[in-house]
């Protein structure tokens, strides 16, 4: 039996699958990743070299020269990934220890996928003062700092803060991100249904980091602010919005982009501003019953829709199908068109650890999404594939590729590497973390999934 043929009822209850099988396989390993060697140890004498006496050595050299720790230790390929559990992907405040889950998802997803070492940071503060603190503490035995799952709109301020005082990559993986993957659906899909990404009309629902960071980026990759119309909980942002000139030094970006976007200067709510548009982005509240058919089937003919929020969408994918809707994704990997940070961040740290580069930039964002939707369109688009799935293993590479060409370009990269180098050196370790898992599987040291 096809999609097509599965019943309403089908549906809903095979959404519901991965939800039910979480918590036992959850308990099964009791968590998703754990520490390992990568050094051999083949007799007592080896600890002697690894440890003390013979690790004093490497530690005054660090000592006179901090760019040997890049050298001696695994901090080139170590990132933190650290939350406080404010605003979790669909679930809201549920704090960090609640949030810890996710966390470990994310570094499982870091290792397999880009071959990088990540570890779960969950702080018990939702201060930023002390959450900046925090990080700044723990940065030195880190190569970046992944932030994830912060409230809007302290998480813009906790970014810029620690961008600006810290000399390693500094991101928060649900604004550039979701930013990157966002965009190459956006590129991908224009291409499919024959329009221009700088003529088109989007709808953005929705005003968290996320669809914030998107905006911006967007506008960077040459859509003009004023083809945007940006919709929160109280109804379209305009000019004539008194709440938030009042409140614009608490959240000065929607205010800004008040004043930028929506060239018509159009009010109302989430309804007015799909009508007539040729993309939806929704990034906001899960449903199924947060976007509705009827307003759907108002946008223009060969309509595109995201609807990302998690776990479950704002409308689902077959509703929006049934209203007309040409492309639609959705942040789910069990539903095609994949629109999910998860298709970026490995690939977009792994290409900027490789050259030690000491931030991310917009650009490399923007790179990254080149690559993702070009690793996709190579293999041929269509309105179920507009971006490569995560188990594409290239998609990670061509993104390290393109984002480590990019950090040289920007000179922000302390290892200047061939278009060449990157790729072999990016292919062996993502290689290396995925037939490293298959040996443990095989060699029944990572057990098998309990019917």
């Amino acid at each position: 039996m096809n999609e097509k043929q599965l019943s309403v009822e089908d549906r809903m209850a095979m959404a519901k699958v991965p939800g039910q099988l979480a918590p036992a396989r959850h308990a099964q390993y009791r968590g998703k990743i754990e520490t390992a060697l990568k050094c051999p140890v083949t007799s007592s004498d080896d600890f002697g070299i690894w440890y003390t006496p013979g690790v004093a050595t490497p530690c005054k050299e660090i000592q006179a020269d901090p760019a040997k720790a890049f050298d001696y230790t695994n901090k080139a390929n170590t990132v933190a990934v650290v939350s406080d559990g404010s605003r979790v992907l669909g679930l809201g405040n549920i704090g960090p220890l609640a949030s810890l889950p996710v966390m470990e998802g994310k570094a499982l997803l870091f290792k397999y996928f880009g071959g990088v070492g990540a570890f779960p940071i969950v702080l018990d503060t939702q201060d930023p003062e002390e959450i900046i603190q925090a990080v700044k503490w723990i940065a030195p035995g880190f190569g970046g700092i992944n932030l994830e799952d912060f409230a809007n709109p302290k998480c813009f301020g906790i970014l810029d803060r620690l961008r600006e005082e810290l000399d390693i990559p500094v991101w928060h993986d649900d604004q550039q991100g979701t930013a990157s993957i966002t965009l190459a659906g956006v590129i991908n899909a224009m291409k499919v249904v024959g329009k221009q990404m700088d003529k088109a009309g989007f709808a953005v629902v929705g005003t968290g980091a996320a669809n914030l960071a998107f905006v911006r980026v967007l506008i960077r990759a040459g859509v003009p602010a004023g083809n945007l119309i940006l919709v929160d909980s109280k109804g379209i942002l305009h000019t004539g919005r008194e709440d938030l000139e009042a409140s614009k030094d608490k959240n000065p970006y929607k205010w800004r982009y008040a004043n930028e976007t929506n060239a018509e200067q159009r009010t109302g709510g989430t309804a007015e501003a799909i009508a007539g548009a040729d993309v939806l982005i929704a990034a906001s509240k899960p449903g199924p019953d947060t976007i509705r058919k009827e307003w759907l089937a108002t946008m223009n003919k060969d309509a595109i829709a995201f609807i990302m929020a998690n776990p479950i969408p704002e409308i689902w994918p077959w509703e929006a199908k049934d209203a007309g809707v040409r492309i639609v994704g959705t942040g789910r990997s069990d539903f095609p068109n994949q629109i999910n940070n998860s298709i970026g961040f490995p690939g977009i740290f792994r290409g900027t650890l490789d050259v030690f580069a000491t931030t991310i930039t917009d650009e490399m964002a923007i790179a990254a999404a080149e690559a993702i939707a070009h690793t996709a369109e190579a293999k041929g688009l269509r309105d179920d594939y507009i971006v490569p799935t995560m188990m594409e293993t290239d998609v990670f590479i061509n993104e390290a590729v393109a984002v480590g060409l990019k950090a040289i370009e920007q000179k922000i990269a302390r290892r200047e590497l061939t278009e060449d180098e990157l790729h072999r050196e990016a292919e062996a370790k993502i290689r290396h973390a995925q037939a490293e898992t298959k040996t443990l599987m095989d060699a029944g040291i990572i057990p098998a999934l309990s019917s």
